[in-house]
């Protein structure tokens, strides 16, 4: 006998909810959890906030189960952002825009994908006073975070953006859809780039993960650049870092974007503004 809807609505609102983090075998390096847990411990709100690790070919396995087992949230990062898009029932409008889900609401059923990582991009760049507007930017990676910088890059006026990538056939996709220029990434560093602004977009930071794209970033020659923004973090010998003190420019990590994205994800999964330095307090924790 099915229980009336009322009963059930009451059951779920005295409940624990339950948030969790959806990736690959990366998903135990993400500081997530832990950000998601202290603000909830702090705020007071019944929650727990868990990391999943799921194999590419159960990813539409893993978008059910938020239904069934009435998940309240999830965060999904690479290699999903895109993968997850034909199991979700409705797209918010930036959503749908950039093709990339990073943040996923579940009510009633309903699986509602938003995209919280452009305008965490954006915040970070104004906490370091950086103003896209009129300026050049070149963006490595062609995957859903890579979307979401050239997404919100274009938003904020960039004067132009230049996208480069491995597989050539991406990287023409994305640049065709948000009118950039692209780029096949082993030319990189036979070629001097004019740009103000450079974002590593892709999942590598070190030289143990990639021996290819280390010469090339080992290679790399830009005239101009103001800043070096690594949208990775937690990397001891980051070769975006490196780039940046050899060249005498500026560099940050994906951090303080990682919690601008959670506070807005937050404002969507509960209802609750909470001040953006508690975020910033979790992250020190």
């Amino acid at each position: 006998m099915n229980q009336p809807s009322g009963l059930l609505d009451a059951t779920l609102a005295l409940q624990t909810k339950v948030f969790c983090i959806i990736s690959d075998h990366r998903v135990f390096r993400s500081r997530s959890p832990a950000i998601f847990t202290t603000v909830l411990g702090r705020t007071g709100l019944k929650g727990v906030y868990v990391p999943f690790m799921v194999d590419d070919c159960n990813i539409g396995k893993a978008l059910e189960s938020l239904r069934v087992l009435n998940i309240a949230g999830a965060n999904i990062t690479a290699p999903f952002k895109e993968k997850v898009l034909p199991y979700l029932d409705v797209l918010s409008e930036g959503a749908n825009i950039i093709g990339a889900v990073n943040t996923i609401v579940c009510k009633g059923g309903q699986l509602k994908g938003y995209n919280t990582n452009a305008i965490g991009i954006m915040d970070a760049l104004n906490e370091v006073n950086f103003n896209i507007a009129g300026k050049k930017a070149l963006v490595i990676g062609t995957g859903g975070s890579a979307r979401a910088v050239v997404f919100i890059l274009n938003w904020l006026r960039a004067e132009s953006i230049v996208v480069a990538g491995r597989d050539n056939h991406k990287t023409c996709r994305l640049a065709g859809h948000f009118s950039c220029t692209p780029r096949s990434l082993k030319d990189l560093a036979d070629f001097p780039i004019d740009v103000d602004l450079i974002v590593n977009a892709t999942s590598i930071s070190s030289r143990d993960e990639s021996s290819e794209l280390t010469g090339i970033v080992d290679g790399l020659k830009s005239n101009g650049c103001q800043l070096v923004f690594d949208l990775n973090y937690g990397h001891r010998e980051n070769i975006w870092q490196s780039l940046a003190e050899k060249s005498g420019i500026r560099f940050m990590d994906g951090l303080s974007a990682l919690a601008y994205q959670a506070r807005r994800t937050f404002l969507l999964w509960t209802g609750q503004e909470v001040p953006q330095a508690e975020f910033l307090k979790a992250l020190e924790a």
